[in-house]
């Protein structure tokens, strides 16, 4: 039997998560320790981008769902169920879930591997000056003239800046093309 079919077998064609059936995608629980099915998960997609941080997280989303998948026999939903409720431990209801849930060393040792767990569960995504999401391939208008440093090119207010690039390790930057020149821009300074 394929990986997938297993999993969707496993999972009655479910997230295991949430219990939804739209829009399912198998998660490989990282690190990838445990191989086959045991190390992976059938998951929504809203799940998938607030597990990897794309999209901000919704507390009461995971509130009606923590509770319950906690208890899932399959180990790779438990660590990714501690995980999340970890993000949100500064939450009564979350902390006292996480007072209640238990792993074995084996996959408590997995479930802190990533190092998610020690962070505020802050979700840091590229937004524009109005507060909207910005993605790799989004074209954004500069909202100020902005001088580039190290070069005599002046982007005046109203250039549109076309396919641009998310700065991978800082949220406030993006990178993008203004007469024909690679710069980096601050995302305070542009709009979608």
């Amino acid at each position: 039997m394929k990986l997938e079919d297993a999993i969707k077998q496993r999972s009655g064609n479910t997230c295991e998560l949430s219990g939804t059936t739209d829009n399912l995608v198998i998660y490989e629980v990282p690190p990838a320790q445990n191989t086959g099915a045991d190390g992976s998960i059938l998951i929504s997609e809203k799940c998938l981008n607030q597990i990897d941080k794309k999209e901000e997280l919704d507390s009461k989303f995971w509130q009606g769902v923590l509770p319950t998948s906690m208890w899932s026999e399959v180990p790779a939903v438990q660590v990714v169920s501690w995980r999340m409720l970890n993000r949100f431990r500064n939450e009564s209801w979350a902390a006292d879930a996480l007072d209640m849930m238990y792993l074995d060393d084996e996959n408590l040792e997995w479930a802190k591997a990533t190092g998610d767990h020690t962070g505020d569960g802050e979700v840091q995504l590229h937004k524009d000056s109005n507060g909207n999401i910005l993605q790799n391939g989004d074209t954004v208008t500069l909202i100020k003239d902005l001088d580039v440093k190290g070069s005599t090119l002046n982007a005046k207010i109203g250039t549109a800046v076309r396919n641009i690039r998310l700065v991978h390790d800082n949220h406030e930057q993006i990178e993008g093309k203004i007469e024909g020149q690679q710069i980096v821009i601050l995302t305070k300074y542009v709009k979608k």
